[in-house]
């Protein structure tokens, strides 16, 4: 499969820290890739760099093309999107508020193309159809993920970035978030996933980076990586599901989600 997204010695100073040193990286087309690492690794300060959030040093090709100048809206209309970790929602505002927010840039193609769009999100996320007049604040925490992917798909991206979407949810929560997101690889979109959840990651993951202080220490095919003993002993002996603190409904000690 040919690359998609292709980070070439991406270098990445964040508060006066070199927090992402020379990382080079491939997403396929019709792949998903996941990036795993401990906390403070520099796998979010890498999917702010490549949506063009943070500035970078070093190379950015989406589809062949260098979009390293590109400012952030400009990389989102060639299709890349980021749900960020905090996930970054209008408390305030419906649900289906939210999602035609998602939507805003491709306006001009009419009320139509916007309905397509949403019914493939409530086709995705029933939950999300049921609470479509709910203020977006009162959301679960499982409830609140799915509707910042439900916005970002919105905008048809041809790559979705997810960052930590596992974060704070209970386990029967995240298996639900993780099919999702390997539906979304059959219906062709292309994923980079970072995550903590080294476990959960590999296992949907076509392949695998291990991000260690800002540098790829390992990489290879999900299935190796899970045999590998140093990533076993690392990465696999417990996941992040583990420590939150939700019950079965997503909800728990999670982020407010408001942007």
């Amino acid at each position: 499969m040919s690359a998609l997204l292709q980070l070439e010695k991406l270098s990445v100073a964040y508060h006066g820290v070199d927090a992402v040193r020379g990382v080079s990286l491939s997403a396929p087309r019709g792949a998903i890739v996941s990036v795993i690492g401990a906390n403070g690794a520099g796998k979010s300060t890498m999917l702010n760099a490549a949506m063009g959030i943070l500035p970078a040093r070093g190379q950015i090709m989406f589809d062949g093309a260098p979009i390293h100048g590109l400012s952030v809206e400009e990389r989102f209309a060639r299709g890349i999107a980021l749900v960020a970790e905090k996930r970054e929602l209008f408390a305030t505002l419906p649900v289906e508020d939210n999602l035609a927010l998602g939507r805003f840039r491709f306006r001009r193609e009419g009320r139509a193309a916007a309905h397509a769009a949403l019914e493939e999100v409530y086709d995705l996320f029933p939950r999300l159809r049921e609470r479509r007049r709910q203020l977006a604040g009162t959301l679960s925490g499982g409830e609140r993920q799915m509707l910042a992917m439900g916005r970002a798909l919105m905008g048809k991206p041809r790559l979705l970035m997810l960052d930590e979407p596992s974060l704070g949810l209970a386990p029967l929560i995240v298996r639900e978030i993780f099919r999702i997101v390997v539906s979304l690889r059959e219906r062709g979109v292309s994923i980079l996933l970072v995550e903590q959840n080294a476990r959960a990651a590999l296992q949907i993951s076509d392949y695998g980076y291990v991000l260690e202080n800002g540098r790829v220490s390992l990489e290879g095919p999900s299935a190796a990586l899970q045999e590998d003993a140093r990533v076993a002993a690392t990465y696999l002996g417990f996941g992040a599901q583990e420590d939150g603190d939700e019950d079965e409904n997503g909800e728990g000690d999670d982020d407010d989600g408001e942007a």
